[in-house]
């Protein structure tokens, strides 16, 4: 069903969108074929109420999709889960798209402002709009600020962006 990189990406999904419980809730997924929220709280010890917070988190990202059918005896809903093995390239792709804009709208911030810095460690750099109205004195540690090139920033974020674009085959 599942190859061993997508196993392993799955799980570092899963990791990064749930920690560990969610590592847990995931590898009892991928070895069922469709599985109760209740039969996974069973099997992991982790409370139901947090599988279910997993679950939906997961189904959000379409990586688990559900079926509903309803208990005969009580009238509830039951909810069987299974792995969308398949939504796994789809959910990095939207990913990537995401940093993507996210490094786009940065760039455009280097490259419109201007930067100034006084060279402490700890200090964050300072636009210009800002550093006039302080005029020119960091406010953290007092020293003057002195002008910073960002061409390194901008170098950094453009060939990231180019990584990006061509990984997306834009």
């Amino acid at each position: 069903m599942l190859s061993t990189l997508n196993i392993t990406t799955l799980m570092k999904i899963a990791e990064i969108l749930g920690g560990d419980e969610a590592v847990k809730v995931v590898d009892i997924l991928k070895d069922s074929e469709e599985i109760t929220d209740e039969e996974i709280a069973n099997k992991t010890g982790i409370r139901l109420n947090n599988v279910r917070k997993i679950l939906y988190k997961l189904y959000d990202h379409s990586l688990v999709s559900l079926r509903r059918t309803r208990d005969p005896q009580t009238g509830w809903f039951i909810f069987h889960w299974r792995l969308q093995p398949d939504q796994i390239e789809g959910f990095i792709l939207s990913q990537k798209r995401r940093v993507l804009e996210k490094l786009n709208i940065r760039l455009e911030y280097e490259k419109n402002h201007d930067f100034y810095y006084c060279q402490t460690p700890g200090c964050r750099r300072i636009p210009f709009e800002e550093a006039v109205e302080l005029i020119f004195r960091c406010p953290t540690c007092g020293k003057p600020l002195m002008h910073y090139n960002n061409e390194k920033i901008i170098r950094g974020l453009t060939k990231k962006i180019e990584q990006l674009r061509k990984e997306l085959g834009e």
